[in-house]
């Protein structure tokens, strides 16, 4: 067997280890209380992997035991898949670069998050009625604003605490609002309510609280963000492994078929 031909093979098979982080990234997206309740981004990524697996292990066959239409299908179908992924990387990036970050209210150490903060495409993901429902049902079956009462007893541990995102937007009333702290989820109303939507959305109920608000949307958003840049960059990484891999593997297949031409060259000669 030709060395170009095991050069294939073994750089086919890195190209099977770069699709566990890809698959990896859409797995760990699937877990936590958020990414639970949303599922935007999860499927995409594990199916994108899963592809890319099976493409290189058809190269790895390819190359290996010499099917020369399977390589050149894994050089077609690879290449198509690292368009692909770069892609997604890409579109990932410009998503969440926008905003999202918080803003900070006075002696608050927790963020108010804004849903204008956010690009349009993960708006539109909260705003539409029907899919926000599900996702409010499903936050609402969560431990998400519960352990906070376990957690803070007094308005002072509560205003120093550094709450997520999505506890922060969800599991009590903006502080624009001007609520009196009674525990982190139960807060009496002032006298003069303001005339801000989100605070007439607030409920004591704790099914409700201010998962209908839109401070909850955003701070679903913010929390997404984070989750979406790090999986990005898992998917940065395999994307460049990828691109080194191919282009090594094109290298190779390249010289393996020159070996071939010149045996035959030799053996018409002998």
């Amino acid at each position: 067997m030709p060395l170009s031909n095991n050069v294939i093979g073994c750089i086919n098979f890195i190209s099977v280890l770069l699709s566990i982080p890809v698959i990896g990234a859409g797995i760990w997206l699937t877990t936590g209380a958020v990414n639970s309740c949303v599922k935007l981004l999860q499927w995409p990524v594990i199916i994108l992997g899963i592809l890319i697996l099976l493409v290189g292990l058809a190269g790895f066959i390819g190359g290996f035991w010499r099917i020369t239409w399977l390589l050149v299908v894994y050089l077609i179908a690879m290449l198509a898949l690292i368009v692909l992924l770069g892609i997604l990387v890409g579109f990932i990036y410009m998503v969440t670069i926008k905003g999202g970050s918080g803003h900070p209210e006075p002696s608050r150490a927790y963020l108010e998050y804004s849903l204008q903060d956010f690009s349009g495409y993960l708006r539109r993901r909260v705003q539409r009625s029907y899919k926000w429902d599900r996702i409010r049902t499903c936050l609402s079956t969560t431990t998400i604003c519960s352990e906070l009462n376990q957690t803070f007893s007094t308005a002072l541990d509560f205003f120093n605490a550094h709450l997520t995102p999505i506890q922060s937007g969800c599991c009590k009333p903006p502080t624009k609002c001007g609520f009196t702290f009674v525990n982190p989820t139960y807060w009496i109303s002032p006298i003069d309510m303001s005339a801000d939507m989100d605070c007439l959305q607030w409920s004591n109920d704790q099914n409700a609280l201010c998962y209908a608000c839109d401070s909850c949307k955003a701070g679903l958003l913010a929390n997404l963000k984070v989750d979406w840049l790090k999986a990005d960059l898992f998917l940065l990484l395999a994307l460049i492994g990828l691109i080194i891999v191919y282009i090594i593997g094109c290298c190779a297949f390249r010289n393996a078929k020159t070996e071939d031409i010149f045996r035959k060259y030799r053996q018409g000669y002998t």
